[in-house]
């Protein structure tokens, strides 16, 4: 069996540069900010934190939309897919990342990094159609107001979450296949957690199918539903548009004002990670960005979505006080 890692010089690999096969490889080292070892203590409090609102966060809305009926309506509903996919996304990546901060060893299990690689790919994806979704519901609201209830059935809703999650499975599971390639040494990895574009480094093979596929694949899961949610906001500025009232127009826009903000938040990162030019490029400034996008942007969704939101704070009092009520009884 293959020995762990260990470094040799800055980072080394026991086998150097020659190929392994995959089931021969125990460990990856994780880099992080381990150039920078004054910021790993401060990070691990600032994104500990950040973490653990995120958990608070996204378990709030969930728990809300339960036990509250005037919640459970279908933007809601979705609105619990996208609280538990940012919980869950974090929890793939946040844990693993704040134990290396502190770890002398800043190392990943081969095995757990193949599965961060599948998982990330896949809420990512999942969460690109239920931003597309979550837009569509919003244009039904607002385009078919009378019909919302009819055209939003729990079948079509319930339906539409089953296909994105399907979606988001499939998407990311043929990537993955291919993934078990040989791995040249050293066997490091200049980033927080395991994605697909940072292993593609590591692969002693040639990747251009591979890279081939993940365009095509980021065409279909990333571009296709941000044409819908395009799409389907241009309709509703052209119904808000020819809505007579001032404050029958800021009432739609209010509805989409959150979704809007959520949808700059998560392709805006992306756009700025994968768009910008190279000479503005930073293996530090990566890592921001990741961070950003895997642990701050899902614990701000809670906030800009739904806790700040009348209709969510008025359950929050109502399933407080029934709490306090049952308590009164109990004692």
């Amino acid at each position: 069996m293959f020995p762990s890692i260990r470094k040799l010089g800055r980072y080394g690999s026991v086998a150097g540069m020659r190929p392994q096969n995959s089931s021969t490889i125990t460990e990856l080292i994780l880099v992080g900010f381990s150039d920078h070892p004054e910021t790993e203590v401060p990070l691990f409090l600032i994104f500990s934190l950040v973490y653990l609102a995120n958990c608070l966060g996204n378990t709030a809305v969930v728990t809300l939309v339960a036990l509250d009926v005037s919640l459970q309506t279908p933007m809601y509903f979705f609105l619990c897919h996208l609280a538990f996919l940012n919980g869950f996304f974090s929890t793939v990546v946040a844990p693993k990342m704040l134990f290396n901060f502190l770890a002398s060893r800043k190392v990943i299990s081969y095995p757990f990094c193949l599965a961060q690689t599948y998982l990330t790919l896949f809420l990512e994806s999942t969460e690109c159609f239920l931003l597309a979704v979550m837009a569509i519901d919003r244009y039904v609201a607002i385009c078919y107001p009378l019909r919302y209830l009819l055209i939003m059935s729990w079948v079509v809703c319930t339906a539409l979450s089953v296909a994105i999650w399907v979606i988001g499975f499939c998407a990311s599971v043929i990537p993955l296949c291919f993934t078990i390639l040989p791995l040249c040494g050293p066997y490091v990895v200049d980033y927080l957690f395991c994605e697909l574009p940072i292993l593609l480094h590591l692969f002693c093979t040639d990747t251009s199918l591979l890279e081939a596929m993940m365009a095509i694949g980021g065409a279909g899961t990333v571009l296709f539903p941000f044409l819908l949610i395009v799409l389907s906001y241009l309709r509703i500025l052209v119904a808000v548009i020819r809505i007579d009232s001032a404050e029958g127009r800021k009432k739609a826009f209010s509805t989409c004002a959150s979704h809007l903000a959520v949808v700059t938040i998560y392709y805006g990162t992306g756009l700025i990670r994968y768009l910008r030019p190279k000479s503005l490029y930073s293996a530090e400034g990566d890592k921001l960005i990741s961070v950003f996008y895997a642990v701050i942007g899902p614990a701000l969704n809670p906030f800009i979505y739904s806790l700040r939101n009348k209709e969510v704070q008025g359950a929050m009092r109502r399933v407080m006080e029934r709490y306090k009520k049952s308590t009164r009884v109990t004692f």
